[in-house]
């Protein structure tokens, strides 16, 4: 991700996510995807 780019989501209990598309974000907080099972994220 560049700098100024992209979504910070924080959850209730403080833990924070950084998303670099809207795709991503909704993968995960909506579908509840576990980043680690999915083929098309970056490690």
């Amino acid at each position: 991700m560049e700098d100024g780019t992209g979504k910070m989501y924080v959850k209730k209990d403080g833990t924070v996510h950084f998303f670099c598309s809207s795709k991503c974000e909704k993968n995960r907080i909506k579908l509840k995807r576990v980043p680690r099972k999915v083929k098309w994220v970056k490690k």
